[in-house]
């Protein structure tokens, strides 16, 4: 899919009822700001249903709260062993894949949030793309896992693709300044996480609860040991390929420690636009949810009358490998993205449990990923296998 074929697809099209929202993943960080926004415009947005995967408590207290049609609980050995009490009487409790598929394909389903970590959350996204949904992506993972089958199912049947990761939308947004195919390159920034100016001595001694002190952003565990790592940043190079249709020599990273600018997009006159906000997720969430319409928000805004600075500078490649693994699986395509999708997450598994070193993370997602069997062109069965093939592995390793 062209730049320009891939804006056309997110920009064109009949006005789509924005106020049905389903919230995958709806108890994580990603999850639980979404639900702050839409309660915090009643008159314009309604919560239908909600998922997790075993945080049946928390949900039932959202689906009290909300009253949303549906609650799925993705884990179906919890079917039985839950209190149904919780959920109150005007939400049906569901579980396992069948759930998911009833509350994204349901008619009263306008948008669907994909906030699911990891590569779990590719098959819900897949549902609601095939039943003509508008999907906001939380879930990099999907398009890292499949973005050439996700966004050529997205166009074949008529669905949309907003990205609410902050960089990504702040591409998404700057790029409604001119055409696609005028382009030059995009610039992804990135805070440089609790390590930036480490060198790589010092990151071989990172412990699991220094990894997990982010200095901007409030995530869950697995998100933010990507930060550490910049494998995030990885990922969200891969996302943006697809997500834009773009070569990757058009895709660059600057560090930006103050996390106010979320990205930029440079046209072919030299013109740079930015997205500026304060580092808050509920806003590129909003966006996603009303586009192309903004609407008011009480996430606060820059304060220009405080002399402040923003700073740039390039990432450290040889300190955080990371990033440049995935720089090699965007131009490899093919199985690479799930297969380095896969091997991340169990490395982070086990980083966190104090069985690998931090820097052996991105040494094990290159080991694994030279050995697999590539295929360039695989189909969704194949990427799955290859998933399960690179977890596997990942965990001998």
């Amino acid at each position: 899919m062209s730049v320009t074929s891939t804006h056309r697809h997110l920009t064109s099209g009949h006005p789509i009822r924005m106020n049905r929202i389903a919230v995958l993943g709806s108890t994580g960080s990603i999850g639980t700001s979404c639900l702050e926004v839409i309660a915090a415009h009643p008159s314009e947005m309604t919560l239908v249903g909600v998922s997790a995967n075993r945080s049946w408590e928390l949900l039932g207290q959202q689906s009290t709260t909300f009253a949303p049609r549906y609650a799925v609980l993705c884990d179906e050995s919890l079917s039985g062993q839950v209190d149904t009490s919780v959920f109150g009487s005007r939400t049906e409790l569901l579980f396992g894949d069948e759930g998911i598929q009833r509350l994204v394909t349901d008619d009263q389903t306008d948008v669907v949030v994909t906030g699911i970590v990891g590569a779990a959350g590719l098959r819900g996204t897949w549902a609601a793309l095939e039943s003509g949904k508008r999907v906001a992506v939380a879930n990099k993972e999907t398009l890292v896992v499949a973005g050439p089958l996700v966004m050529e199912l997205a166009e074949r049947r008529g669905a949309e693709v907003i990205p609410v990761d902050s960089e990504h939308s702040a591409v998404f947004q700057a790029m409604q300044a001119g055409h696609s195919r005028e382009i030059r390159r995009i610039v992804l920034t990135s805070s440089g996480g609790p390590f930036r100016g480490s060198t790589a001595e010092q990151l071989a001694e990172v412990t699991p609860d220094q990894a997990l002190a982010h200095p901007t952003w409030q995530m869950g565990p697995k998100i933010t040991v990507d930060s550490a790592t910049m494998m995030n940043k990885a990922l969200e190079v891969i996302e943006a390929k697809w997500l834009f249709g773009l070569e990757v020599d058009q895709i660059e990273v600057a560090v930006h420690p103050q996390s106010i600018v979320h990205s930029m997009v440079e046209f072919v006159d030299g013109s740079v636009i930015a997205q500026l906000s304060p580092p808050d997720m509920k806003l590129p969430i909003q966006y996603a949810l009303t586009y192309p319409d903004r609407v008011s928000t009480s996430t606060g805004s820059i304060d220009f009358t405080i002399p402040f600075s923003l700073d740039f500078e390039p990432p450290d490649l040889d300190a955080f490998p990371a990033l440049g693994i995935g720089f090699e699986v965007a131009r490899r395509g093919g199985t690479a993205g799930a297969v380095l999708n896969a091997a991340n997450e169990a490395a982070v598994e086990r980083f966190l449990d104090g069985r690998l070193g931090f820097d052996d993370i991105p040494r094990l997602c290159q080991d694994v990923l030279d050995n697999h069997d590539f295929d360039s062109s695989p189909d969704l069965h194949e990427l799955l296998e290859q998933d399960r093939r690179a977890r596997s592995e990942a965990r001998r390793w």
